[in-house]
């Protein structure tokens, strides 16, 4: 468990626990991540070489709902989840996380759209295009001047495969520090750390949770430039 007070004498900074995700989510409490909003983007079926499909699904939903239910009521969850094509089945994410957010009656604020190649091109395997859902129990978007678009052409640039590009982080992380009271971002399952990287670029603190040494080493270290670019270390 992370001192809250601790966590934010030195703001902006980042912490990253080189732990499994849903152990530490099942430590914390809405209380603990108080000031928080979250951010999960939770791995697929390929990642679990021992599940079936129905056994994946049910291990999805019950994750996005643990990570919601340690959300607290004035912040903000976002996933961020791309589709598969599964022996010729097609399975929504989208579909998967909104089922988990009505168990815990969270309201959906925007359902937003990323390309992850330019329209019109056919892909196989993998859908050309991934969700950005964001949920909270108590806010709502009520000043319609500060929409932005529902259909983002570029993800940006990715420090590795499953990254979320840069431009979708810093969306995200401007998000949450504009709308909303958050002072900090937890990312269970931060990958290399690029929101954690875009969260310190906001002015937003960052708490990331890796079972991956390799990985969590990298998510302590990403940084962006002034101009937008990624800034990483070997």
């Amino acid at each position: 468990m992370w001192p809250a007070k601790k966590f934010m004498e030195n703001s902006p900074q980042r912490v990253v626990e080189c732990a499994d995700a849903l152990v530490w989510l099942e430590s914390q409490s809405k209380e603990t991540l108080a000031g928080s909003s979250l951010v999960a983007s939770m791995p697929d079926i390929s990642e679990f070489g021992n599940l079936s499909l129905k056994e994946w699904k049910e291990w999805f939903t019950n994750t996005a709902s643990l990570i919601m239910s340690r959300t607290p009521d004035d912040g903000v969850v976002v996933f961020y989840q791309s589709d598969i094509k599964y022996e010729g089945e097609w399975i929504d994410k989208g579909y998967l996380v909104q089922k988990a957010a009505e168990t815990h009656g969270l309201a959906l604020l925007w359902h937003k759209i990323v390309c992850r190649v330019a329209p019109g091109i056919a892909t196989f395997g993998k859908p050309a295009y991934s969700h950005i859902l964001c949920f909270s129990k108590n806010i709502r978007l009520h000043d319609m001047s500060k929409s932005t678009p529902d259909v983002i052409g570029d993800l940006g640039e990715k420090t590795w495969v499953r990254g979320m590009g840069l431009e979708n982080c810093l969306m995200i992380t401007k998000f949450i520090k504009t709308q909303t009271t958050s002072t900090r971002v937890v990312h269970p399952f931060c990958g290399e750390g690029a929101i954690l990287a875009a969260a310190q670029y906001n002015g937003l603190d960052g708490l990331g949770i890796e079972r991956s040494p390799k990985r969590a080493d990298k998510a302590r270290q990403l940084q962006i430039s002034d101009d937008k670019k990624w800034i990483t270390h070997t």
